[in-house]
């Protein structure tokens, strides 16, 4: 099911007036309707799959359990990992399966030896990515003893199947989420608007920003043979703004719903492209992602604690993790190996966490500056999501080349190039209200406080509007292929 679809449009009005009028006050009423209403979610997609969400729920609730009743350290140990090798082992053999094989085939062609093995026509279910990571947390964190091991079943199923962040995140802690399934919830009317805010811009994001960009986008990549370096310039900037549009937006209308139920999610973008440099970039793009790897890979690690060498390697690891977890192809190995060698030079002089405040503090505009900082961290991210973007390394290295020819100067000219130009100025707009609002959890955020009533009137509708008009066909989003 999704976001932009009419049925989520039925759906959530329904489990809305369910959870606060039928169940009100009735806590764990509502925590059976939200696990309930979570499997009809997921099970609208591909009902074989409820078994795979469903499974992973049993072994973390009993490696849980487990894990209470049992001092010895090896014993702890042997349960964790077993936690880790299921959820991972499934990850592993729906995502990664035929890419290992195809590379173990190529491998093996090099010297000589022809293998004759057939991949598996493999539908990657939803979501795996995200809920194999967020039940992972939770007994990782059991394991270290940060969390005591739930004994409701009802609520660590909601926990895990939450509908609004289950299948894109953000990929919540259990020590954040589960105690909320714990207490007793009362209709804020402020947070409920406050969500209906972000579900708006979420909304606005996806289907005006988004879509948009990917249409321009898609035909640019599609047909990159016959294209100038300026038209491909221009077509990673539109899937630069895609990827944003649409990974952002599914995470302003997961913490906008989750509100509507009384729940805090964590905050998963805060304005990423007014990054000044790439570290910063990082702290500000896919946040629960980002945390989640340093966390419980990178400090396990030995961070930044170790040598020189430690610091490079650990600093590889978890971008090309990061990479690998985004998809089975080299395209987001490299992507990910592209964005440490970008980190390297800030960790190396020990500048990684120099821009830690907001950028043009107290003030309406960067200096030169930050100007140039932000500009050149923008660059930098539109030459990585190439690689991102790109069906292969070839695909990927045939526009980096193109780029760097002499048609990097050539007027662009490419299918639906008026269109696309007109489009740009709401793009602008789109930045503008993101620069104002950078300060804030997301651009509308307690726009009471800001605008007066006439003017945020304005600013709904005119959204609203926006809305209704771009909106055509369901577009899936893009994070629902991870």
């Amino acid at each position: 099911m999704l976001f932009n679809s009419i049925d989520f449009a039925i759906f959530l009005p329904i489990v809305f007036l369910l959870y606060w009028f039928v169940f009100k006050g009735k806590l764990k009423a509502q925590n059976a309707l939200i696990a309930l209403s979570s499997y009809v979610f997921y099970g609208w997609w591909d009902w074989r799959f409820l078994s795979l969400i469903l499974f992973s729920t049993l072994v973390d609730y009993t490696i849980g359990r487990l894990l209470l009743k049992e001092n010895d350290k090896l014993k702890r140990k042997l349960f964790l990992w077993i936690s880790i090798l299921v959820n991972l082992g499934f990850l592993g053999f729906f995502k990664y399966y035929n890419f290992f094989l195809d590379n173990f085939i190529s491998a093996f062609s090099l010297f000589g030896q022809e293998i004759k093995v057939n991949s598996l026509n493999i539908i990657l279910p939803v979501g795996i990515s995200f809920y194999t990571f967020q039940t992972m947390s939770y007994t990782i964190d059991v394991y270290r003893k940060k969390l005591a091991p739930t004994k409701d079943f009802v609520a660590f199923t909601a926990f895990v199947s939450f509908f609004p962040q289950l299948v894109a995140g953000p990929i919540e802690r259990a020590t954040n989420l589960l105690p909320q399934f714990y207490k007793k919830r009362v209709f804020d009317y402020t947070l409920a608007i406050e969500g209906l805010r972000q579900i708006l811009w979420g909304l606005f994001k996806k289907v005006v920003i988004a879509d948009n960009c990917a249409e321009y986008a898609n035909i640019i990549f599609n047909g990159s043979d016959d294209l100038s370096g300026s038209s491909l310039v221009i077509g990673a900037v539109f899937f630069t703004f895609q990827i944003y549009g649409d990974f952002s937006g599914y995470s302003d209308i997961a913490i906008g719903t989750a509100r509507l139920f009384g729940f805090n999610l964590m905050k998963n973008f805060a304005f990423p492209y007014f990054s000044r440099d790439i570290a910063e970039f990082w702290r500000r793009w896919h946040i629960s992602l980002s945390t989640w790897f340093r966390d419980y890979l990178y400090i396990p690690l030995g961070g930044s604690r170790g040598g020189l060498w430690t610091k490079v390697r650990n600093t590889f690891i978890i971008f090309i993790v990061s990479g690998f977890w985004h998809g089975a192809n080299w395209t987001f190995i490299v992507w990910g190996a592209l964005n440490a060698i970008y980190f390297l030079p800030l960790l190396l002089r020990g500048n990684n966490r120099s821009n830690l405040n907001v950028v043009a503090e107290n003030r309406v505009l960067p200096t030169f500056k930050e100007f140039i900082q932000i500009l050149s961290t923008f660059g930098l991210t539109v030459i990585a999501w190439i690689f991102f973007r790109a069906d292969s390394m070839t695909h990927a290295m045939g526009i980096i080349f193109e780029i760097g020819s002499k048609t990097l100067f050539s007027i662009p000219d490419f299918p639906m190039r008026h269109k696309a130009f007109y489009f740009i100025p709401l793009v602008l707009v789109f930045i503008l209200f993101e620069w104002i609002a950078r300060k804030e959890e997301f651009a509308l955020s307690r726009l009471e406080y800001k605008w007066k009533k006439p003017v945020r009137h304005v600013v709904y509708y005119s959204l609203i509007i926006a809305i209704i008009s771009y909106a055509g066909q369901e577009q899936q989003f893009i994070y629902f292929q991870f």
